[in-house]
């Protein structure tokens, strides 16, 4: 018995069917120039059929049907933006591998989730797939021409400029000067809740601990942050509202009208001054600074110290008499690496602090890093070597990143044909996209319990290579502050694990994350403080 609900794809054949019947019709009655016109119509409704119109046909790959001339049009904007990840799940377990979709002012779009193919993308083929201007468009008033939108040369001297700060010599600086005085003050304010039966949002205080350490490390600007992590702090607000509304524009095909219906562009202007004309000041202080400085110490061979991330920065062209940055591209490069220094490792703690303390997890977590972390410090202070030691209190950590990716989706456009490995062919304007959290979920890569937050799994296996792990991206884009990261998120977990216990507010919290660039927690992380008494 045939089932009275219609598909896209049969509505698509009713569709062509009645057009069909119409210019039979019609051709029977109107002149040559009509009937023309006529086929015309019918030839392109029937070459679009799936697809997008003047967008290349791909009946060579599984995907969702599309509806003739627009696509997946109406599939893209009435998913959820929270179902979004969740939804191209669905889509891998129903098309294999790697599915496609078109979408009107996206184009084409070829999703996967397979190592080999993106071992392929990211580093075998690197120079062929490119960010292109898509993020330029849409997260222009935050991105800019930073690191995370810019490919080529753009990319390229930009990465080698930062990298001078990730090194494993500054990485013990940081250790001992930055992250564990960040840390304690962390500390000083959940002492104030311990044993109260007053519960605390672990990822407000997150956010307040990267972005103090952040701004400390690269801009040797002290945010103020954990003065008082109840409190907002005007840049930091405007920042996380900047970003959750960019997120929209890059998952909307149309986010123009969208943008102009709801008044989000007005939002996005007010809230790109507040953030943009924060990092000037932070420019014109170190400007300032340096004037005050080369005064003083007129005639002398003397510098300004050691240089953090906007000093380098700042001093691109002086030394070789070339043209120095623009104060655009300074503040640009700023609120680059403002996300991906504060918002991925606050994100990625907070959904740690979660997976470990839900009614569900191991009972045995939490014994196992408390027993990890005193034997290791025994009461003292973490340093560089210590965190390199706690191999569990790193599981911890790298575990919720498989589930939960900092950047759990990414594209790149493919600037010339090539074929991928299985003999898929890609044509140039293609984008091609990657799911990390469906590939964290996989259970053909990470085996059964692929969907479990299981850390021990990491010391009976093999360390996964970046294309499988792709929460830190993978080939030459790999990110530069992985290891900073980690160091920065041991440092602090060791800390406070050294100090307390927490119970979450709801033990059976079902937590969401939310639109955005990265994945912010929904609602926050509320928790019970309590003092460790063994």
């Amino acid at each position: 018995m045939a089932s009275s609900t219609s598909t896209p794809t049969s509505s698509a054949m009713e569709l062509g069917s009645k057009l069909a019947q119409t210019a039979l019709t019609l051709i029977s009655q109107k002149s040559n120039g009509r009937k023309l016109l006529l086929a015309i119509i019918l030839y392109t409704v029937y070459k679009y059929r799936r697809s997008v119109l003047f967008v290349r046909p791909r009946p060579d790959l599984a995907g969702p049907p599309g509806l003739p001339l627009i696509g997946n049009f109406w599939e893209a904007v009435a998913t959820p933006t929270t179902d979004f990840l969740q939804s191209q799940e669905r889509n891998f377990a129903k098309y294999g591998r790697v599915f496609t979709m078109a979408i009107p002012g996206v184009g084409r779009t070829i999703t996967v989730k397979d190592p080999e193919i993106i071992n392929h993308i990211l580093k075998t083929n690197f120079w062929v797939y490119q960010k292109g201007t898509r993020p330029r468009q849409t997260l222009g008033p935050l991105a800019g021409k930073g690191i995370f939108t810019a490919d080529g040369e753009h990319w390229k001297w930009q990465r080698q400029y930062a990298s001078k700060i990730f090194t494993v010599k500054a990485f013990r600086q940081y250790t001992n000067d930055v992250f564990v005085q960040e840390a304690q003050r962390a500390i000083n304010y959940l002492d104030k809740f311990a044993d109260t039966g007053k519960s605390v949002d672990l990822q407000r205080l997150f956010y307040c601990f990267t972005l103090d350490s952040f701004g400390e490390i690269a801009f040797g600007e002290v945010f103020g942050c954990l003065d008082d992590p109840s409190e907002d702090v005007e840049f930091a607000a405007a920042f996380d509202r900047l970003n959750q509304n960019l997120a929209g524009r890059f998952l909307s095909p149309v986010w123009k009208l969208v943008d102009w219906w709801t008044g989000n562009h007005i939002r996005v202007a007010a809230d790109r001054a507040i953030v943009r004309d924060f990092a000037k000041k932070i420019i014109d202080r170190r400007r300032r600074e340096r004037a005050q400085k080369e005064k003083i110490d007129e005639g002398k061979d003397v510098g300004l110290g050691k240089k953090d991330l906007l000093q380098l920065f700042m001093d691109i062209g002086s030394e070789e008499g070339g043209t120095p940055l623009s104060d655009e591209m300074l503040v640009d490069s700023v609120l680059n690496f403002v996300i991906a220094g504060r918002d991925t490792t606050a994100q990625a703690l907070a959904w740690t602090f979660y997976l470990m303390h839900r009614r569900e997890a191991n009972p045995a977590i939490i014994p196992a890093i408390l027993q990890e972390t005193d034997t290791i410090l025994k009461g003292n202070a973490p340093t560089y070597e210590t965190t390199k030691q706690q191999k569990f209190t790193e599981a911890c950590f790298n575990e919720s990143l498989r589930l939960f990716p900092a950047v759990p989706r990414n594209a790149k456009i493919c600037t010339q044909d090539d074929i991928l490995p299985g003999g898929i062919k890609v044509y140039k304007g293609e984008r091609v996209t990657w799911n990390v959290w469906a590939m964290g979920r996989d259970k053909d890569l990470w085996g059964q319990d692929a969907t479990e937050y299981n850390p021990f799994r990491w010391g009976k296996m093999d360390k996964p290579s970046s294309a499988k792990f792709v929460s830190f991206h993978h080939g030459p884009r790999t990110c530069l502050g992985q290891g900073f990261a980690v160091t920065e998120a041991v440092t602090l977990m060791s800390m406070i694990f050294q100090k307390f216990t927490f119970e979450l507010e709801n033990p059976d919290q079902k937590a969401n994350y939310m639109a955005s660039l990265t994945l912010p927690m929904e609602g926050g992380l509320n928790a019970y403080v309590k003092r460790r008494t063994d």
